[in-house]
């Protein structure tokens, strides 16, 4: 059986005014030196730099914000900031807040670009039913069309029928996008496919939430900003809108502009406002 094909996409800290590299697919086998010394530099990296553990990088100058009422809300309000550089504040960018949807369960911490904050409030897990709460890195942005919408900057890969995104933490993939061999498609495909027909997946563009150094199988996989099943109807942990707010999102954020995602209870993001730079 040969080994599905990953798609490689290298992530450097935006504190390294970097945003993606390759966006060539690769096969997936035992990691080269050159590859495994990267892995521990970005260690290194992630460990020692107080504005990935503490607060928002200081190359980030796009900002998107949900906050909801408390941990246990399906419902967040999300804005759209900005600001010219580290140094100037951050200014709306968007009008009016929209209205998004969360996990069923509401919100558990996440594991992204910071450190949570001592709480009682439990870390998120496989099939919780919860969205990851923090600072998120965006990765790729997925969609069955041909192309992505009119307008948009941000990196795509067409969805194709031997796509997956496997959320099996004993699957060697987990929290990845992978895509097989026609030839050889190994067992666990099935399950794992993301070509579904499903409209709420049209376009669908990654939370990077349990992934890089910090991935842990079983704490959470395959959570992206993609459109709402209904106006009341949250998800199984991802962030989800009305399709024209997804798509003037997607047209907004800028690879150049390092966007991240904070997502926080009202309490959370009033105690750590200050701390982690936020508007």
């Amino acid at each position: 059986m040969q080994t599905p094909k990953k798609k490689f996409v290298l992530w450097i800290p935006c504190d390294d005014k970097s945003h993606s590299s390759s966006s060539a697919h690769r096969h997936v086998g035992q990691p080269g030196r050159l590859f495994r010394r990267l892995f521990f530099v970005l260690i290194s990296i992630y460990s020692i730099s107080p504005g990935i553990n503490a607060q928002i990088p200081a190359s980030t100058r796009q900002l998107i914000v949900a906050r909801a009422p408390a941990w246990t809300s399906q419902k967040a309000a999300l804005e759209l900031w900005q600001r010219e550089s580290a140094r100037a504040p951050w200014q709306k960018s968007s009008a009016q807040p929209v209205q998004v949807l969360l996990g069923r369960a509401g919100m558990a911490w996440g594991r992204g670009v910071f450190t949570p904050p001592r709480s009682s409030t439990q870390m998120k897990v496989e099939k919780d039913w919860r969205a990851p709460a923090g600072v998120f890195q965006l990765g790729s942005l997925f969609g069955y069309a041909e192309r992505p919408p009119s307008g948009a900057r941000w990196p795509y890969i067409q969805v194709g029928p031997w796509d997956a995104y496997v959320d099996d933490p004993s699957n060697p993939f987990y929290n990845q996008h992978v895509r097989v061999d026609p030839r050889a498609v190994p067992p666990w495909f099935e399950k794992q496919r993301m070509r579904l027909g499903d409209a709420a997946y049209k376009w669908m563009l990654e939370i990077r939430h349990n992934q890089g150094p910090w991935m842990q199988p079983g704490a959470g996989s395959a959570i992206f900003f993609h459109v709402r099943r209904g106006p009341d109807k949250p998800s199984a942990g991802c962030t989800t809108m009305a399709l024209p707010d997804l798509e003037r999102l997607v047209r907004w954020v800028d690879p150049k502009a390092c966007p991240h995602y904070v997502l926080l209870p009202e309490t959370e993001y009033a105690a750590l406002r200050k701390a982690w730079r936020l508007p």
